[in-house]
């Protein structure tokens, strides 16, 4: 198979001045990994950790996770390239570790309807039925029970006797297909309390979400396992939204008007490359869980200790160096809160305030198993970081 490649550069500012030392100098390196090779351009003057950031761009793994070898040697994070032998056009080697690949690059792949996963599930159902006459499948029960489900159906356009339900729907369960688009349509169905459109690698243009935002009484969207990069304003207009669930896409912004969402009580948006939270997120007073696992959150807004009914808050795997006393002090409900994998130590953790009164919460939650002794090394039952800061390597 050919090696695909992939380049990145420094900024012109970083790549001639600063970092440089006056120099001005760069580099231009070859790094394999796996089957792809990635050209990059960066300073001469940097150091290893630095270039496993640019990486981090191109292959979705942390720093951490980063194994970086030149000439057999592994390289340490501290030194500088040229320190290490490197000079231009220079071969490295990186390995990445598993369990530390950030975003959804892969997993969007495993999950869409074109990978061998999601496809094997229903092969057998269609050698029974002939997916031209998917209209065979429709019938009277649609309007009966409100529910519509196309799940797992190799569609490609959803069948125009949908829109026709329209306010009978209170189901649309499209997971599994290989939709082109979701059309404005979908407003006819002025009644619809449930979406599923999860796995079928949709893109941002791909979505009308003028269209979904008219849908007044949605409380469930599920839009896991696509190619979405945004969560935009419109998402504001769903006002009855209870879960919002976009896991495994390859989010790099969501909108502050989620805020809007008053009554929003489950939110999952792990595997995604989210760098940032919008402060908003406060707002949405009813929050319960909220899963960020798997992103490159590097901080999380103070404004998240305005949500005082959360009780899972799930953080794992991120690049986190801090942690705001807001959120241990203000989300008075939270028992579960899970940060292992990031930039930080369950010891940094005991000295913020609040962390007493969040330990007794947690504790009392798991007594009963305590108790009676039925937790083992893998039950859940720690303080929800690791002991050290980690590496992989």
């Amino acid at each position: 198979m050919a090696e695909k490649s992939s380049a990145v550069q420094l900024d012109a500012s970083t790549a001639s001045t600063g970092d440089d030392g006056g120099g001005g100098s760069s580099l231009l390196l070859s790094c394999k990994c796996g089957r792809d090779t990635h050209s990059i351009s960066i300073s001469a003057q940097a150091t290893v950790n630095d270039l496993k950031e640019r990486l981090q761009q191109l292959t979705n793994v942390l720093p951490r996770g980063q194994k970086l070898i030149f000439k057999g040697k592994v390289l340490d994070k501290d030194v500088k390239l040229t320190d290490v032998g490197l000079s231009n056009n220079a071969k490295l080697m990186m390995i990445g570790s598993p369990g530390v690949h950030q975003g959804s690059l892969v997993p969007v792949k495993q999950n869409t309807i074109t990978s061998s996963s999601a496809t094997s599930s229903s092969t057998s159902r269609f050698r029974k039925f002939d997916r031209h006459n998917a209209m065979a499948f429709i019938d009277n029960t649609w309007s009966a029970s409100g529910i519509i489900s196309l799940r797992d159906r190799r569609q490609e356009v959803v069948p125009k006797r949908v829109w026709e339900i329209g306010a009978a729907a209170r189901v649309l369960d499209l997971a599994g297909n290989c939709l082109k688009r979701f059309p404005a349509d979908v407003q006819q169905l002025v009644n619809l309390q449930k979406l599923r459109l999860s796995g079928n690698g949709l893109k941002d243009e791909q979505l009308d979400w003028q269209g979904l935002g008219m849908l007044k009484h949605l409380t469930t969207l599920a839009l896991d396992h696509n190619m979405f990069t945004r969560i935009p304003a419109e998402i504001g207009l769903l006002c009855e939204l209870k879960v919002l669930s976009a896991a495994h896409n390859k989010m790099l912004h969501i909108a502050e008007e989620i805020g809007a969402l008053s009554k929003l009580e489950k939110l999952i948006l792990s595997h995604n490359c989210l760098k940032e939270l919008p402060p908003s997120l406060g707002h949405c007073c009813l929050l319960v869980e909220a899963d960020f696992s798997a992103n490159f959150l590097r901080e999380i807004p103070a404004s998240l200790g305005q949500l005082t009914k959360m009780k899972v808050l799930n953080l794992d795997h991120n690049a986190l160096r801090s942690f705001p006393n807001e959120v241990l002090k203000g989300c008075v409900e939270l028992t579960t809160l899970s940060l292992h994998g990031n930039e930080l130590t369950i010891q940094y953790l005991r000295q913020l305030e609040g962390w007493a009164e969040f330990d007794v919460r947690r504790r009392a939650k798991h007594s009963k198993q305590l108790q009676f002794s039925v937790l083992d090394s893998s039950g859940g039952f720690d303080e929800g970081a690791d002991s050290q800061q980690w590496s992989h390597w």
